[in-house]
């Protein structure tokens, strides 16, 4: 079955542009001009990625990322923020709101392309390896849940894979460049600060069990998942 793309952009050229080039690399797509328009969509029908323009109509698409991400219902809906803002800081609170990737316009189709099929890929559980524990916490690749005892610990999808691949290679240090190629693949156009705000965000999911300190800078190398106490 194609993967369901929600296009929440408001200027038309733009978006039917987007909705041809998607459809062609078989996708289904959904258009929304606004987030009135978009809330509306996602109650009729679960997409399996937002691609979403910063800059919409009264509500920014910053404001709608966020609020998305607090919802039960939507938070593990990946979301692709599209927008012609290029500075770094607009890149990163694009990220901090819980958007799993950036894209700056003008971009080529292309690319769009090979973002959306990356993001789709390393927000898909991995449902055939078996479950990995590691001080206290138990992590199940085929439920897609963490707990630290009794206690769900909640991460967003890509700090879901982060933590996994972490937890299976424990006290080694990985390099920024490392985690992209092995958690987001290779072919994948993310930037090396992309790792530092998944990274952050997944100290904050950690904290309440207290497992956030296992989570390791190593400074001038990368990061590493400590084993010890």
């Amino acid at each position: 079955m194609a993967a369901s793309i929600l296009i929440v952009e408001d200027e038309s050229p733009i978006r039917e542009m987007i909705a041809m080039g998607l459809g062609r690399a078989g996708f289904e797509v959904r258009h929304a001009e606004s987030a009135e328009d978009a809330e509306a969509a996602l109650r009729l029908s679960r997409p399996d990625l937002v691609l979403l323009d910063w800059m919409l109509p009264g509500r920014s698409g910053l404001e709608l990322a966020r609020e998305l991400k607090r919802r039960p219902e939507y938070k593990d809906i990946p979301i692709v923020m599209l927008t012609a803002r290029g500075e770094e800081e607009d890149r990163v609170r694009g990220l901090d709101t819980g958007a799993d990737d950036y894209i700056s316009k003008p971009f080529s189709p292309r690319e769009l392309i090979a973002r959306i099929k990356a993001v789709l890929r390393r927000t898909l559980p991995t449902a055939t390896e078996a479950p990995v524990e590691l001080r206290g916490l138990r992590l199940d690749p085929v439920s897609h849940r963490v707990r630290a005892g009794d206690v769900p610990v909640d991460l967003g999808p890509t700090e879901f894979r982060l933590l996994h691949f972490l937890m299976t290679h424990p006290d080694r240090v990985f390099t920024r460049t490392q985690l992209l190629d092995n958690v987001w693949g290779t072919n994948v156009y993310v930037e090396e600060r992309t790792v530092d705000v998944h990274v952050r965000r997944l100290r904050k999911g950690l904290e309440p069990t207290g497992h956030h300190t296992l989570v390791q800078t190593v400074r001038g190398a990368g990061y590493r998942l400590s084993a010890e106490a």
